[in-house]
């Protein structure tokens, strides 16, 4: 058992996958706590949430995730190299260089941080900037010899998460918009060195790129990817209940060669909801020649786990240059 503590009035202990909320049991004064049943390998994000529904980061846990998160690793797990620990209250240095976009997507600030000649595209970049920092990491692991240096480049998280990412507009923009924009601001995007990152949805759709765009994208950080949507499915395509690998199995089935594209994939150990739809993208795209790599991270949906394999597998993606 876990013991979590809070000083207050009445609270919900939260967590971001896996585990049902708790309610925090007075014990006395303004000392509340829990005490919660973990799985074994397990990280988690987590929070307290008050009577106002107000969120708090763990005052008494130093690993923050942003200002109102926190980060929990079961004593069987070994630490993620490489990721500083970070208060909630610190605030995290940014890219130096900011660009704006002004397109057909609308207004985005589109930040990077500029190192090596490869350019690593990181979607959601909002997450790898105030919440993890993905710079920082990345850099750590540079110096350590474990990888090339790379400019990083940050596209914000978007409005309407669902219609961005299950459309091929926005790599239509990122081609002719976005690469040429770079270009002026001295960021010159090579495609056989050009690594797209996402998580989610944003897995989802970095993998169509590579299969929309081949001479674009050939070099995907995929963790849990959203393989199960299904455009004829309800919901919008956003269900789980559906076919496996939903319409990117389909697609795959009818590509007859991938010999161009190096992917690694990652899904939580702890969302077996997701495992059959990524294990069949896994395998159709290692079958039509793609250089594949498979691992399970010891987490839910959930950035706490997806950290580390973004950093792993985007040195992975490097590794060959």
């Amino acid at each position: 058992m876990t013991r979590f503590e809070w000083r207050g009035g009445p609270a919900t202990l939260t967590f971001e996958s896996v585990l049902e909320p708790v309610a925090l049991t007075h014990e006395r004064d303004d000392l509340w706590s829990a005490e919660v049943e973990m799985p074994e390998r397990l990280r988690v994000t987590y929070h307290f949430v008050d009577a106002d529904g107000d969120e708090h980061a763990d005052p008494a846990n130093p690993a923050g995730a942003g200002p109102n998160r926190s980060l929990f690793s079961t004593p069987d797990l070994d630490p993620q190299p490489h990721w500083p620990v970070v208060g909630p209250d610190e605030v995290l240095d940014l890219p130096s260089l900011r660009v704006r976009w002004n397109g057909s997507l609308g207004r985005k600030t589109v930040r990077v941080h500029q190192g090596g000649e490869p350019v690593v595209l990181l979607l959601d970049g909002d997450d790898w900037m105030y919440v993890h920092p993905f710079a920082a990491a990345f850099e750590s692991a540079v110096k350590a010899g474990e990888m090339p240096s790379a400019t990083l480049v940050f596209l914000p998280t978007p409005r309407d998460r669902d219609a961005e990412y299950s459309s091929s507009a926005l790599w239509q923009a990122v081609q002719d918009e976005l690469l040429p924009l770079l270009a002026s601001n001295g960021v010159t995007v090579d495609p056989a060195r050009f690594v797209v990152a996402g998580q989610s949805l944003g897995g989802f759709s970095a993998f169509q790129a590579a299969l929309d765009f081949p001479s674009l994208v050939s070099r995907v950080a995929c963790q849990s990817g959203s393989f199960w949507f299904a455009r004829d499915l309800p919901a919008g395509g956003l269900s789980l209940d559906g076919p496996a690998g939903g319409d990117t199995a389909e697609r795959l089935r009818a590509v007859p060669d991938l010999s161009g594209l190096r992917v690694a994939f990652d899904v939580g150990e702890h969302e077996p909801r997701m495992h059959r739809h990524c294990a069949a993208v896994e395998e159709l795209t290692a079958a039509a020649g793609a250089s594949v790599r498979v691992s399970r991270s010891p987490a839910g949906h959930d950035r706490a786990g997806w950290r580390h394999a973004l950093l792993r597998d985007v040195g992975w993606l490097l590794s060959d240059l």
